[in-house]
């Protein structure tokens, strides 16, 4: 998995022709859970933004804590592209090997996948001619179809013949990426 996003960013960076920045995120980097992303120019005021955020934990406490996301977004700036507010839209996807929060004083979890809805708001400040701050914040609609599993025996807990299904209104995206000018 970790190969085939590389590979992908790599030769999307490398096509891409129009103004492009490629970003981290400082405070998710700083908690262990990698979120990088890449953004380029697509109209006067229109940028495309791609950003995947990983959690490679497989076990926290003997709990699972593994999640991937990756998140194509749509943004148009107020002002202009790369400096001041701008409002995103996005359709994604995630992975999940992940115990809930409600779950946190059982053996229980969850294994699946699921998509989402939503939107981002943000603000960039330019740092100088290389260097910019992207600060934001995001969330809407995530569905979720996993399996549900006990962390000792290893048998299911739930009750679906397939998989279960749960979606809920979230706050799921947001912090600070450092951003880098590639051309």
């Amino acid at each position: 998995m970790k190969k085939i996003f590389i590979t992908t960013f790599l030769l999307f960076s490398f096509f891409l022709q129009a103004q492009t920045y490629i970003k981290a995120n400082a405070f998710t980097t700083l908690l262990t859970i990698p979120n990088v992303g890449i953004e380029t120019s697509i109209g006067k005021k229109s940028t495309f933004h791609f950003d995947a955020l990983g959690s490679f934990w497989k076990s926290v406490n003997g709990k699972p804590r593994e999640f991937y996301t990756f998140t194509p977004e749509y943004r148009y700036h107020f002002k202009e592209k790369y400096n001041g507010f701008y409002a995103g839209v996005h359709i994604g996807a995630s992975i999940f090997n992940f115990q809930k929060w409600n779950y946190l004083n059982t053996n229980n979890y969850e294994k699946g996948v699921g998509y989402f809805i939503g939107s981002t708001i943000g603000y960039q400040v330019k740092i100088n001619d290389k260097f910019m701050l992207d600060c934001f914040l995001g969330g809407g609609w995530h569905q979720g179809f996993y399996k549900g599993y006990d962390l000792v025996t290893g048998e299911r807990t739930d009750s679906a013949k397939k998989y279960n299904k749960s979606g809920e209104w979230l706050p799921y995206r947001g912090g600070v990426m450092v951003s880098y000018k590639l051309n």
